[in-house]
């Protein structure tokens, strides 16, 4: 196995080369994009919001591991636009951070829709209410579990294989070789949080479309919901599902050499699943009405400064109750 390893990694440095630019150009918008609506959405949930609801726990948490990832973009950057001088455990540190953000967003994206989904299919138990009073406590098991998982991930073999110095960027996921470590990548980090993403987008759109409030006009925005759980799965389905997709065709060329091509689709799948730090704020813009209320009344108030501030407060009563009430 090592051996075949060993001759894998060396056939990846011959398949691409440092030098990238379509990675320079997506790394780099989504680094200082990443960076700016992750902060604003922090400031958002910690300075404009009253009453912090736990799925805004759950997206702060979110926030923080996206800015976490933006923050090592810059050495992928430096390494594809040709430059020399990284060290391996650089490379090693940026990729156990990019892992476990991805894990982490996945599973804080699947506490996000099962939150929304128990407040309001189960809006009277008292079981779901002292549930959700955890969610800090879901977050920090989120942490470690994700951090502790990826560093075995990545670091599992150091004492046992010489490490290639010349790899950063361009190594192979060794835990694709292993049937075990694969089968719960699939699992606990992708299958099952995608079945509960199916089953709570399901059943929060019957529950509102059976509601009796989603008849009345104004009182709740069943088309923002439905929005709320299509951007929520796209995001899901688009920055995870093909790098999932390209471990299981790496694993089944396991003792044979891996084309060419494959490599390429599995470096351009992870650098995807990059996207979601910068998708992330943009699904609390349009999905969560403190956040869009915040950011539209601050522009607005830029552009217009004698804006009148009592028109604002109208403005406010007449909005329909929308998903900030999850």
């Amino acid at each position: 196995m090592s051996c075949n390893l060993t001759c894998q990694e060396t056939h990846a440095n011959e398949c691409q080369n440092q030098t990238n630019p379509v990675f320079v150009a997506v790394y780099s918008v989504v680094c200082t994009t990443g960076i700016t609506f992750n902060f604003m959405a922090l400031v958002v949930f910690f300075c404009c919001t009253k009453s912090r609801s736990h799925t805004i726990v759950y997206m702060i948490n979110l926030a923080i591991a996206d800015l976490l990832l933006v923050c090592t973009l810059p050495l992928r950057i430096y390494y594809h636009s040709g430059y020399e001088g990284l060290s391996q455990k650089s490379c090693e540190v940026a990729g156990v951070i990019l892992l476990a953000n991805m894990y982490g967003s996945i599973l804080l994206l699947t506490c996000v829709s099962l939150d929304r989904c128990v407040a309001v299919c189960f809006p009277m138990s008292s079981r779901v209410r002292e549930g959700r009073k955890k969610a800090p406590l879901v977050c920090l098991g989120i942490w470690m579990l994700t951090i502790g998982a990826s560093l075995q991930s990545y670091l599992a073999n150091t004492n046992t294989q010489k490490i290639n110095q010349t790899q950063c960027f361009h190594s192979i996921p060794k835990y694709a070789f292993k049937l075990t470590t694969l089968t719960s990548s699939l699992t606990i980090g992708f299958g099952i949080p995608l079945i509960i993403m199916l089953l709570c987008s399901w059943g929060l759109v019957r529950a509102v479309s059976k509601s009796a409030a989603a008849q009345m006009p104004g009182l709740i925005d069943s088309c923002r919901i439905q929005r709320m759980v299509s951007i929520n799965l796209a995001i899901f389905l688009c920055c995870f599902l093909p790098y999932h997709v390209m471990l299981v065709v790496i694993y089944f060329h396991n003792n044979k050499r891996i084309p060419c091509s494959v490599l390429s689709a599995y470096y351009y799948t992870l650098m995807a699943t990059c996207l979601n730090a910068i998708l992330d704020p943009l699904a609390y813009y349009f999905t969560t009405e403190t956040f869009r209320k915040n950011v539209e009344i601050d522009t607005v108030r830029r552009m217009l400064p004698m804006i009148n501030v009592s028109s604002d407060g109208n403005t406010r009563s007449r909005a329909p109750v929308s998903t900030v009430m999850l």
